[in-house]
């Protein structure tokens, strides 16, 4: 008899989520030869996480603006009509012959200003049309005596205090009661709907639900054509650091630098709450994707932003119980370090248990991080956006050699972005793929 999820091992239910991952459910490939490489791909890519040997270094080039410029449109366009993304994405994956896909992931431009979204600008709404990508724009979105609302009901907060401060069209609920109770809440509800500015809400919701439908089915195209042409996904689901749940999207850089002097122990509440909540959302998403992989961007616990002190205090352990929950589920967190690892850092982040996690760095020194971590973790990276914005391909080759020959021994390595890249000369891309076929064989 199969054994029960509850009662199998963190590595039984990881390799559970593996072979869903190689073989996935409902796909009709396109061709025997589709199936065939997608197979190849994954095991290339499994194998790597396991620190096992594969047949050679994988590859994984992100999606995301690289996608539109490759097909000689522009982020504007592709934001603004959603009948470019397709031909683009296919364009794409033909051009490129990577291990993985994350899909195009671009968003409703329309439906985004209808909405008034206050938190970015982006080509055609704040930004000028030939700009490559979004700007983040960081403000105190939740304030510094707000923690205890917050922790109280997250989601009562983030309706009548986050919302209304990120997004324009939910003004109307800064004014609303609580929604902690649900007595007397359908009596609420429709007296709230009587009000003629949640009449205007409730319209340019439905409105903009319309168009983000355009583009939620087209990338659902993608993903489908993907599949079917061998690409498995990487992106199973996403997670945020806690403490980069609060820098980033809560209290910004400012608040939260204050917090970790005025309200330590304010901010340290905060982020137990927060790492439950994201741990059970993320491990939601994994259990409805195809990919076990959980990607987490890394912003605010590096080298430049706080100690190695501060990070042990404040960064680190509520991240780690966000990542061992998350690999006690069979769930792989796949980090992207922005920035840099110091040797102290890496000597914290290596506890995790061996061959659970991959850490992606962007400007970490990829050679040390191979000495530190190189026996626990798979590492990725760091082909910089910088370096494939300015160098030859002939540079980007020779770079890719480097990283394979210093990090590939032994396994346990993807070659790999930094980050993610907007606009670049494509045969720098090619470069990339070419190193990983001429120089990471195993042998």
């Amino acid at each position: 008899m199969d054994k029960q999820w509850e009662d199998m091992s963190r590595e039984e239910r990881q390799e559970g989520r593996f072979k869903k991952w190689l073989n996935p459910t409902g796909v009709k490939f396109s061709s025997p030869e589709s199936e065939k490489k997608y197979k190849a791909r994954a095991t290339r890519l499994m194998k790597a996480i396991k620190m096992e040997i594969p047949d050679r270094v994988p590859v994984h080039i992100p999606g995301g603006s690289i996608v539109a410029y490759n097909a000689g449109l522009t982020l504007e366009e592709v934001l603004y009509d959603h009948e470019k993304i397709k031909p683009a994405w296919i364009k794409f994956l033909k051009d490129f012959d990577i291990d993985s896909n994350d899909g195009p992931g671009f968003f409703s431009g329309k439906a985004y200003e209808i909405l008034d979204y206050k938190v970015n600008k982006w080509p055609g709404h704040g930004l000028p049309s030939n700009q490559t990508m979004h700007q983040f724009i960081e403000k105190e979105y939740m304030k510094a005596d707000e923690y205890d609302l917050f922790m109280k009901d997250p989601f009562d907060y983030g309706l009548r205090y986050l919302l209304p401060r990120t997004w324009g069209a939910f003004e109307p609920f800064a004014n609303a009661p609580s929604f902690s109770s649900y007595q007397g809440l359908p009596m609420q509800l429709m007296a709230m709907c009587q009000d003629p500015a949640f009449q205007k809400f409730i319209k340019a919701v439905c409105e903009a639900a319309e168009e983000n439908a355009k583009w939620q089915k087209v990338n659902a195209e993608c993903s489908r054509i993907s599949l079917e042409e061998g690409f498995p996904p990487l992106m199973g689901g996403m997670a945020l650091a806690p403490f980069d749940t609060v820098a980033d999207m809560l209290r910004g850089t400012y608040g939260s630098v204050m917090d970790m002097y005025r309200q330590p122990e304010k901010l340290l509440e905060a982020l137990e709450v927060i790492m439950q909540r994201s741990l059970e959302s993320a491990v939601n998403m994994a259990n409805f994707s195809i990919s076990p992989i959980i990607f987490i961007p890394m912003h605010k616990g590096d080298d430049s932003f706080m100690s190695v002190k501060q990070f042990e205090k404040f960064y680190w352990p509520t991240f780690r119980k966000l990542l061992l929950g998350l690999v006690n589920e069979g769930c792989v967190p796949m980090m992207v370090i922005d920035g840099s690892y110091n040797e102290a850092r890496m000597e914290i982040i290596k506890e995790l248990p061996r061959a659970s996690v991959v850490w992606t760095m962007e400007k970490t020194d990829m050679f040390k991080a191979k000495e530190i971590l190189g026996d626990s973790a798979c590492i990725a990276g760091n082909v910089l956006a910088s370096q494939l914005y300015t160098q030859t391909p002939q540079a980007i080759k020779e770079y890719c050699r480097k990283l394979i020959e210093g990090c590939a021994p032994g396994g346990g390595y993807i070659l790999s972005l930094g980050s993610g890249i907007d606009k670049c000369d494509p045969a720098n891309l090619q470069a990339i793929i070419e190193a990983a076929r001429e120089y990471g064989v195993y042998k």
